[in-house]
């Protein structure tokens, strides 16, 4: 996952990674300036770290690099402003069910404190949607 401290130092979730997936820090990685955000392993990994040199070497050397670095990059671009906008449009059970529908593994491993944050709400709320959900499953 990745994490950034707010105004106030708790920490708030703004990604969840699963299997296969690419993790690259874009601010840090391309504009060469130190992150605010963290990236930790919640479960047992394979992590594979680039310097920037090695990076741009690979990325000037193998063209095939470059166009699969185009695409991840829109695509990323794409699930970012979606993710931003959908925090403010849909409801939290929404945001959870959409969680639960792209990233299932999410919810085997992350702590419910980890969630609730990526989702903008307290424990106490997504402990209560989890439980209407159970309660009432075909209303959502």
């Amino acid at each position: 996952r990745s994490f950034v401290n707010d105004f106030n130092g708790n920490e708030v979730t703004t990604h969840f990674f699963v299997e296969n997936e690419v993790i690259i820090e874009v601010l840090s990685m391309f504009q060469r300036v130190p992150s605010q955000e963290n990236i930790v392993c919640i479960t047992d990994c394979e992590c594979w770290k680039l310097d920037y040199d090695t990076f741009q070497e690979l990325f000037h050397k193998i063209p095939n690099l470059r166009e699969w670095g185009r695409a991840w990059m829109s695509k990323e671009l794409f699930d970012y402003k979606q993710r931003s906008v959908e925090m403010f449009t849909l409801s939290a059970t929404r945001r959870y069910l959409n969680l639960l529908e792209q990233k299932s593994k999410v919810i085997q491993f992350a702590p419910l404190k980890q969630i609730a944050s990526y989702l903008g709400v307290t424990d106490t709320s997504l402990s209560r949607i989890r439980k209407e959900l159970v309660s009432h499953p075909r209303k959502n």
